[in-house]
């Protein structure tokens, strides 16, 4: 029986685009982290990767990191990989998981090849570009990123010039992007979060509205669906988390079409955890505190590195 409080390492920030999402995300874990439960050590890991602690000398002081990470560094298994050389528990997927969930290209070909529906896309390389007749191209075309995290490089094209324009913008941030088909429709969200076993369960589905030119989240709300489709997002989001190997928690964004079908744009292995957005909400709407959340997403940790350790 533990006769200290559990220590835990908060990671936040790191070299991404979505550094400030992840001292937003990181605020609201550390607040709602019972002080009489947990010591939390707060490390803000800078835009250029450095830490303010020797990685290996963590285990020393702490006995868990809980990864509020996003985007590449903290959510594609760079931080994961660094974490399980160390031997330390750290919440959320395996660097493999993460490093598969973030790619979009190699998990939209999952996911189709399980059934599920995903945009029809177009895989560029920067040096393609120069041979692509823009007018070929179907749009309205969402653009994005092959290897961000969803908020970052992802724009909607309606025009030629813009399509070039995004592609551009695109290719700043990853060396091959995807020219997705626009689905008309709305945008869902569906989270799930498991006990570190693969015993998972889908929150409460959420509808998103967001802006194209940087995607900013405008609001979330619990969608006017009917209890079939939220049904069906709910069992896609769990295929979704069990076929990328997810664990501890995760997030599927999808479109449900015009046509009455459901799409599958992408999945986050680190939600965002900020206080309004679609993965807190979804706990709470589930019934669950924030603090009951993040415990739960503790003890997953513990259980699967244990269950590791004991293979």
């Amino acid at each position: 029986m533990k006769t200290h409080k559990t220590r835990v390492a908060l990671l936040v920030g790191g070299p991404s685009n979505e550094h400030e999402a992840s001292l937003a995300s990181g605020k609201v874990v550390h607040a709602n982290l019972h002080p009489a439960k947990y010591d939390v050590v707060p490390l803000v890991i800078s835009r250029t990767g450095e830490w303010t602690v020797d990685v290996a000398d963590l285990p020393g002081f702490v006995d868990v990191a809980f990864i509020a990470m996003h985007g590449e560094y903290g959510e594609d298994g760079t931080v994961q990989e660094l974490l399980k050389e160390i031997n330390l528990p750290y919440t959320g997927s395996d660097h493999l998981a993460s490093a598969l969930g973030m790619n979009k290209i190699l998990s939209s070909r999952l996911f189709r090849a399980h059934g599920m529906n995903t945009p029809k896309s177009l895989i560029l390389r920067g040096h393609e570009l120069s041979n692509l007749d823009l007018d070929s191209v179907d749009l309205p075309a969402v653009v994005k990123p092959s290897n961000r995290g969803s908020s970052v490089g992802v724009g909607l094209a309606r025009t030629a010039s813009e399509l070039k324009n995004m592609m551009d913008r695109a290719l700043s941030y990853s060396s091959s992007i995807l020219v997705e088909e626009y689905i008309p429709g709305r945008e869902l969200t569906c989270s799930v979060i498991d006990d570190g076993l693969g015993n998972a369960f889908p929150l409460p589905v959420m509808q998103v509205s967001r802006g194209y030119t940087n995607r900013p989240l405008v609001n979330t709300s619990p969608p006017a669906i009917s209890s079939e489709e939220a049904g069906m997002a709910q069992a896609v989001a769990l295929r979704a988390h069990q076929l990328v190997g997810a664990s501890g928690l995760s997030s599927l964004d999808m479109i449900l079409g015009e046509d009455g079908n459901l799409y599958v744009l992408e999945i986050d292995t680190i939600p965002v955890m900020a206080e309004m957005s679609p993965f807190t909400q979804a706990a709470i709407a589930h019934g669950l505190t924030l603090p009951e959340l993040f415990d739960r997403i503790i003890e997953a940790a513990f259980i699967r590195h244990d269950s590791i350790k004991s293979r």
